[in-house]
């Protein structure tokens, strides 16, 4: 019996998976080893999904940062919130997936702050104001 960690070994129909979050969006990411690199969000392209060259940029940081030139099927599923704390969610359970397949990764990313989740949400609404803080202007008379 050996007491050392070993790299798992995924298969095409074993996956390795992840959740992250950001303020309301919650990303379900799942990571296959496979011949060639696809990526899927929602059962549609990459591209597609996030136009927005910044935000690809930040989900691809941990792949980059990891430095690994194996290939991987990534899906994602991932509901809530808005397109950019969608990006960061998927970001967040990319790098979470990407440790649980080589715990040694874990210096690397958590070095990028990829690790980090960002706990900021939005501030309920209190009574007797217009909206969190915002208060109705105070006239003397």
């Amino acid at each position: 019996m050996t007491t050392t960690v070993e790299k798992q070994k995924i298969s095409a129909t074993h996956y390795i998976e992840a959740i992250g979050r950001r303020k309301n969006a919650i990303a379900r990411v799942r990571i296959f080893s496979a011949s060639k690199y696809s990526f899927e969000i929602n059962d549609r392209e990459f591209e597609d999904y996030f136009p927005v060259n910044e935000l690809r940029n930040d989900i691809r940081k941990a792949f980059e940062t990891a430095g690994i030139e194996e290939k991987f099927k990534v899906t994602v599923l991932v509901k809530g919130g808005g397109i950019a704390s969608q990006a960061d969610a998927v970001s967040l359970g990319i790098a979470r997936a990407l440790e649980k397949f080589d715990p040694e990764l874990r210096g690397a990313l958590k070095k990028e702050g990829l690790l980090k989740r960002d706990a900021r949400v939005k501030e309920r609404k209190k009574p007797g104001l217009k909206k969190a803080r915002k208060a109705s202007q105070w006239s003397k008379r």
